[in-house]
């Protein structure tokens, strides 16, 4: 799957931007304590997520041959996340960041080391492969959720386009690595080994993460989990920005998901190419990203969040309408470079935004319930795909196009220019 009311304390205390203080530099970053040390365990447990999104694909069209069923397990991999992340917020906000993001990496790790002890004793029906997979998924926002809604706190607030950045490039560099080290490894060592070693990165990404503490923060809670689950989930559809983003999120990332699966079946089954190709066409968008995101996190977003959120919408819909034109391998690769390219000031323009819009003391819950609705489109999109691509190539990439499209008009019907730092709060229960 990528976090009580305070208002003008909270704003006070996370601070604007004064005279006294220094310049917001990159390098003004890594002067805060354990920033560091986050930021690794992050990069090796997105690169073991980007790497598990395309092994499984990969891995399940080896060994069942079936684009349907691989959009299926993509679907399975990410939905009970979706569906727990308001439980998942309330636990962040109530129990701290850390440690809970540890629990993650731990359960992906046996899981995925079940995946593969089973595929390798040739005892993995699809109903398990399913079950496991799903399990994998269900603590995911607790790293996802955890991750992003750990920043705001730890980070001053004139910083936050640049920690915002190197998030997005967390993505980035787990998309440029990810991928094409999946895809080779499955040619060379089979998916079952590839998923072993996937499981071996989140192990490593738990360690890494043992012994940073969380930041003091004011929280507000019942005491009860499923009522403060409730509140957070009410606090996020009060909130106009986050309902809109989560609203105009959703459809793009159908379209997303669509492209997850159509690309390897493309590469493969339509240009009869390798599964090494696939990832190193999924890199591209990560090189393009990576550049993108490191010059658009040295601009001010604030008042143009919604300009940098609603035309790359509309730029990735009109470079999915080229592939339509010529499915080949340079139109492939041209269309995500430019997809990548457009994915960097809309990446810092999403974080920002829902930081500048949610109060701190509902990060855990509302990030929670705002991340998932923005992705919910994505495991949709993945099992529509995969139907479809069992047909034909075309009319899948026609509805990404459309998605993309669709999710750039409703971004810039529904998010508000200006905004309140909180919703109104639920009541206390």
């Amino acid at each position: 799957m990528a976090r009580g009311h305070i208002s003008t304390a909270s704003s006070d205390s996370v601070g604007g931007m004064h005279r006294s203080e220094p310049a917001p530099t990159y390098r003004a970053l890594f002067a805060i304590p354990t920033l560091g040390r986050i930021l690794l365990g992050m990069a090796i447990s997105r690169i073991g997520g980007s790497m598990f999104g395309v092994a499984i694909v990969l891995f399940t069209l080896a060994r069942y041959d079936s684009p349907a069923l691989a959009g299926i397990v993509t679907f399975a991999s990410v939905a009970p996340g979706l569906v727990v992340s308001p439980i998942a917020g309330a636990l962040l906000d109530r129990h701290g960041r850390a440690k809970l993001i540890i629990v993650d990496q731990l359960v992906a790790t046996v899981s995925l080391a079940l995946i593969a002890w089973l595929a390798i004793a040739d005892a993995l029906p699809v109903t398990l492969l399913v079950a496991v997979t799903a399990i994998a998924g269900l603590t995911a926002p607790l790293s996802s959720v955890g991750l992003r809604s750990l920043f705001p706190l730890i980070v001053p607030r004139r910083l936050w386009e640049r920690v915002n950045a190197l998030d997005s490039n967390g993505y980035v560099v787990a998309t440029l690595i990810g991928p094409p080290a999946a895809g080779l490894l499955v040619q060379v060592v089979g998916g079952p080994g590839t998923i072993l070693a996937i499981g071996a990165l989140f192990a490593v990404s738990a360690v890494v993460f043992v012994g940073v503490a969380d930041p003091a923060n004011e929280t507000q809670s019942t005491g009860r989990l499923l009522l403060d689950a409730w509140q957070g989930l009410r606090y996020t559809l009060l909130n106009p920005t986050l309902r809109a983003l989560g609203v105009s999120l959703a459809v793009v990332n159908v379209g997303w998901g669509i492209v997850t699966i159509l690309l390897p079946v493309l590469v493969i089954s339509r240009l009869g190419l390798g599964e090494a190709v696939v990832g190193a066409v999924f890199a591209v968008s990560g090189i393009t990203g990576g550049i993108a995101a490191l010059v658009f996190g040295r601009w001010r977003t604030q008042g143009r969040e919604r300009d940098l959120l609603v035309w790359p919408m509309l730029g990735m819909a009109a470079a999915t309408v080229a592939l339509l034109v010529s499915p080949t391998l340079p139109m492939l690769v041209a269309v995500m470079a430019v997809t990548g390219f457009l994915n960097g000031p809309m990446d810092i323009a999403l974080f920002t935004l829902r930081q500048r819009r949610t109060d701190p003391a509902w990060m855990g819950r509302a990030f929670a319930v705002s991340m998932s609705l923005n992705f919910v489109g994505y495991p949709i999109g993945a099992a529509i795909g995969g139907a479809l691509a069992t047909a034909g190539i075309e009319p899948a990439i026609a509805l990404a196009a459309a998605t993309s499209a669709l999710g750039g008009v409703l971004a810039w019907l529904l998010i508000p220019r200006a905004g309140p730092a909180s919703a109104p709060q639920p009541a206390a229960g």
